[in-house]
Protein backbone atom coordinates (compact mmCIF):
# COMPACT_ATOMS: atom_id res chain seq x y z
CA UNK A 1 0.00 0.00 0.00
CA UNK A 2 3.17 2.43 0.64
CA UNK A 3 4.25 1.66 -2.32
CA UNK A 4 0.88 2.94 -4.01
CA UNK A 5 0.84 6.07 -2.26
CA UNK A 6 3.89 6.84 -3.40
CA UNK A 7 3.61 5.96 -7.32
CA UNK A 8 0.46 8.03 -6.69
CA UNK A 9 2.71 11.15 -5.02
CA UNK A 10 4.96 11.10 -7.57
CA UNK A 11 2.68 11.40 -10.50
CA UNK A 12 1.75 14.81 -8.18
CA UNK A 13 5.23 15.83 -7.95
CA UNK A 14 6.60 15.16 -12.07
CA UNK A 15 2.86 17.57 -12.46
CA UNK A 16 3.96 20.63 -10.36
CA UNK A 17 7.77 20.08 -11.61
CA UNK A 18 6.60 20.20 -15.94
CA UNK A 19 4.71 23.01 -14.49
CA UNK A 20 7.80 24.79 -12.78
CA UNK A 21 10.11 23.80 -15.67
CA UNK A 22 7.23 24.54 -18.40
CA UNK A 23 6.44 28.02 -17.26
CA UNK A 24 10.20 29.82 -17.89
CA UNK A 25 10.32 28.57 -20.67
CA UNK A 26 7.38 28.97 -22.11
CA UNK A 27 7.75 32.62 -21.37
CA UNK A 28 11.37 33.16 -23.00
CA UNK A 29 9.81 30.86 -26.34
CA UNK A 30 6.27 33.37 -26.43
CA UNK A 31 8.23 36.01 -24.87
CA UNK A 32 4.97 36.59 -22.57
CA UNK A 33 3.74 34.22 -19.23
CA UNK A 34 0.47 32.52 -20.02
CA UNK A 35 -1.77 34.58 -17.75
CA UNK A 36 -1.27 37.31 -19.94
CA UNK A 37 -1.57 35.56 -23.24
CA UNK A 38 -4.99 34.31 -21.85
CA UNK A 39 -5.98 38.01 -21.23
CA UNK A 40 -5.20 38.98 -24.88
CA UNK A 41 -6.70 35.68 -25.93
CA UNK A 42 -9.86 36.71 -24.49
CA UNK A 43 -9.70 40.37 -25.40
CA UNK A 44 -9.23 39.10 -28.86
CA UNK A 45 -12.57 37.52 -28.53
CA UNK A 46 -14.33 40.67 -28.08
CA UNK A 47 -14.45 44.53 -28.94
CA UNK A 48 -14.75 45.22 -25.62
CA UNK A 49 -14.97 44.03 -22.19
CA UNK A 50 -15.20 45.20 -18.52
CA UNK A 51 -12.10 44.37 -16.26
CA UNK A 52 -14.28 42.31 -13.62
CA UNK A 53 -15.64 40.26 -16.25
CA UNK A 54 -11.90 39.65 -17.74
CA UNK A 55 -11.03 38.81 -14.61
CA UNK A 56 -13.85 36.29 -13.77
CA UNK A 57 -13.05 34.47 -17.33
CA UNK A 58 -9.28 33.77 -17.16
CA UNK A 59 -10.00 33.34 -13.19
CA UNK A 60 -6.81 34.97 -11.90
CA UNK A 61 -6.92 37.29 -9.04
CA UNK A 62 -8.48 40.97 -9.50
CA UNK A 63 -5.14 42.39 -8.04
CA UNK A 64 -2.88 40.37 -11.18
CA UNK A 65 -5.63 41.53 -13.73
CA UNK A 66 -4.75 44.84 -12.87
CA UNK A 67 -1.04 44.33 -12.56
CA UNK A 68 -1.03 42.53 -16.13
CA UNK A 69 -3.20 44.92 -17.53
CA UNK A 70 -1.56 48.30 -16.81
CA UNK A 71 2.04 46.43 -18.01
CA UNK A 72 -0.01 45.33 -21.16
CA UNK A 73 -1.22 48.72 -21.30
CA UNK A 74 2.11 50.46 -21.15
CA UNK A 75 3.36 48.19 -24.12
CA UNK A 76 0.53 49.84 -26.50
CA UNK A 77 -1.50 46.60 -26.29
CA UNK A 78 -4.61 47.22 -24.23
CA UNK A 79 -6.85 50.18 -23.76
CA UNK A 80 -8.59 50.50 -20.71
CA UNK A 81 -11.61 53.09 -19.95
CA UNK A 82 -13.29 54.46 -17.11
CA UNK A 83 -17.28 53.33 -17.52
CA UNK A 84 -18.58 57.07 -18.19
CA UNK A 85 -21.61 55.77 -16.38
CA UNK A 86 -19.31 54.18 -12.97
CA UNK A 87 -16.44 55.23 -12.53
CA UNK A 88 -16.18 52.16 -10.45
CA UNK A 89 -15.72 50.54 -13.65
CA UNK A 90 -13.13 49.62 -16.42
CA UNK A 91 -13.48 48.35 -19.78
CA UNK A 92 -10.91 46.88 -21.12
CA UNK A 93 -9.67 46.32 -25.12
CA UNK A 94 -7.06 45.05 -27.01
CA UNK A 95 -5.56 47.96 -29.02
CA UNK A 96 -4.21 47.28 -33.05
CA UNK A 97 -0.57 46.44 -31.71
CA UNK A 98 -2.28 43.91 -29.33
CA UNK A 99 -4.56 42.25 -31.85
CA UNK A 100 -1.51 42.14 -34.54
CA UNK A 101 1.46 40.45 -31.40
CA UNK A 102 -1.42 37.70 -30.54
CA UNK A 103 -1.04 36.29 -34.00
CA UNK A 104 2.39 36.02 -33.63
CA UNK A 105 2.28 34.82 -29.97
CA UNK A 106 -0.11 32.25 -30.93
CA UNK A 107 2.53 30.72 -33.09
CA UNK A 108 5.01 30.68 -31.16
CA UNK A 109 2.86 29.34 -28.69
CA UNK A 110 1.79 26.35 -31.38
CA UNK A 111 5.75 25.88 -32.01
CA UNK A 112 6.35 25.16 -27.92
CA UNK A 113 3.75 23.01 -27.82
CA UNK A 114 5.17 20.67 -31.39
CA UNK A 115 8.39 20.85 -29.07
CA UNK A 116 6.63 19.67 -25.79
CA UNK A 117 4.64 16.76 -27.22
CA UNK A 118 7.26 15.78 -29.66
CA UNK A 119 7.60 12.32 -30.48
CA UNK A 120 4.00 11.17 -28.90
CA UNK A 121 1.44 10.20 -31.31
CA UNK A 122 -1.92 11.60 -31.79
CA UNK A 123 -3.77 8.76 -29.50
CA UNK A 124 -0.97 9.23 -27.25
CA UNK A 125 -1.65 12.84 -26.70
CA UNK A 126 -5.53 12.02 -27.12
CA UNK A 127 -5.21 9.52 -23.64
CA UNK A 128 -3.33 12.38 -22.32
CA UNK A 129 -5.19 15.19 -22.61
CA UNK A 130 -8.14 12.49 -21.41
CA UNK A 131 -5.96 11.60 -18.10
CA UNK A 132 -5.44 15.18 -17.21
CA UNK A 133 -8.53 16.85 -17.53
CA UNK A 134 -9.95 13.56 -14.77
CA UNK A 135 -7.28 15.33 -12.48
CA UNK A 136 -8.75 18.63 -13.32
CA UNK A 137 -12.03 17.34 -12.57
CA UNK A 138 -11.02 15.80 -9.42
CA UNK A 139 -8.90 18.64 -8.02
CA UNK A 140 -11.73 20.75 -8.53
CA UNK A 141 -13.99 18.63 -6.90
CA UNK A 142 -11.74 18.72 -3.55
CA UNK A 143 -13.76 20.90 -1.08
CA UNK A 144 -11.39 22.71 1.79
Amino acid sequence: MSNRCSDEGKIIYQLNEIFKQMSPKFERCTGISQSRLDLLHKLFEVDETSQSALQKEVNIDSAAVTRHLKQLEGKGMVARRKNPNDNRFTFVSLTEEGRERIVSYRLEKEQFITKVLKDFSEEEQTSLSNMLTRIQKNVKDIQY
